[in-house]
């Protein structure tokens, strides 16, 4: 019964989730450690986004006893809880196990033993989804198109072709931040992980750097998973990342980029959990992209820096120029704001998806 228990939980969080992950022991073995038994049972109760009535109605549990188990779930960042807009009410959602669960869990920036078996137990489930997609590649793969893409890329502050209805990456990345009243910053639960791995980020120290906005900020606050800021604090936290060479992802409602962005995460090539589900072979690199780099070949030097910094490798060098991987670019803007010749720009495309699949290892 024990056995079952856990596998039906398993099952809920991975329906819940945005990437078909495979029920192994390690899977198991990550929702023991987050959760309780008791808590385990109760998330196949869940379908999609509920109210506490709904819940009541399929669970047969009063409220003060469904409040306990919502309180203690959310605190464990297995369910979210936020006020929908047009009737108040609190709606509930499971989450996946990423995006989901990674985040919440190392988000408060702890570091004791749970967190360290957390982060180990995480990373052996995307190795073991990479061999999973290895093994089955031909049929994986092209079933990955049919999910969203996960994130959607916010240029860097950078010189872009002009044109009468371009939106500068600084206007794009500003206009966020000034649609919210509630903003917070949390630690960034990809270096975090990293760095309980043993595995510090090559690029930053920093870690407190991912915003949240509206109400999922609010309800992260309220779960002490983030604390709240000022747009004056993102505008600067925005900036120190852009300096430091990370790339700008924005998170929207559901997925949706016709929503509310939820989040804005300042990601590396060698810590991001996006990137490195891609450079593990786990999962294909799936953003929203309006930009492409440009390069001026007259003032290119062929230093090879972009190469080096470019966290998709989208930039090689063809004899005495750097050469723009059209398919691979995802328009972050890191080349262009790197390049000490102003040889590189952002040209505007317009919304677009960039699929790169994981390469077969």
């Amino acid at each position: 019964m024990t056995d079952e228990l856990w596998l039906d939980a398993a099952n809920a969080v991975v329906r819940a989730g945005m990437i078909p992950l495979p029920i192994t022991a390690t899977m198991i073995e990550l929702l023991q450690t987050i959760m309780t038994p008791q808590q385990a049972a109760f998330l196949p109760h869940f379908d999609g986004s509920m109210n506490m009535g709904q819940l009541g109605r399929k669970t047969g549990w009063e409220e003060p006893a469904l409040a306990l188990m919502l309180e203690g779930l959310m605190d464990n960042g297995v369910v979210t809880g936020t006020k929908s807009k047009a009737s108040g009410t609190t709606v509930y959602r499971l989450m996946g196990p990423f995006p989901g669960m990674f985040e919440f869990t190392m988000m408060r920036g702890e570091t004791g033993e749970k967190q360290k078996r957390l982060a180990r137990l995480f990373d052996r489930m995307f190795d073991e989804l990479a061999g999973m997609v290895r093994s089955n590649y031909d049929a994986i793969v092209p079933a990955f198109r049919a999910f969203p893409p996960v994130a959607r890329v916010v240029p860097l502050r950078t010189e872009i072709e002009a044109s009468k209805d371009a939106v500068l990456p600084a206007d794009e990345v500003n206009r966020i931040v000034e649609k919210f009243d509630t903003i917070a910053v949390t630690t960034c639960y990809c270096r975090h992980e990293k760095e309980l791995l043993g595995e510090p980020c090559a690029v930053t120290s920093k870690k407190e750097n991912c915003l949240m906005f509206g109400k999922i900020a609010q309800f992260a606050m309220e779960h002490r998973f983030a604390r709240p800021v000022t747009k004056g604090d993102a505008y600067r936290i925005l900036r120190e990342s852009e300096e430091e060479g990370l790339v700008h992802k924005a998170f929207h409602v559901n997925l949706d980029p016709e929503r509310e962005e939820e989040a804005i995460c300042n990601c590396c090539k060698c810590c991001c959990g996006t990137f490195q589900m891609y450079y593990k072979g786990a999962a294909p690199l799936h953003n929203f992209a309006s930009y492409l780099a440009v390069v001026d070949a007259e003032a290119c030097s062929a230093c090879g820096l972009c190469t080096e910094k470019c966290p998709m490798e989208a930039i090689g060098l063809a004899g005495d120029v750097a050469e723009i991987d059209r398919d691979r670019c995802i328009g972050c803007g890191v080349c262009a704001a790197q390049c000490s010749m102003d040889a590189i720009s952002l040209e505007r495309t317009g919304p677009r998806q960039v699929f790169v699949p994981p390469t077969r290892k």
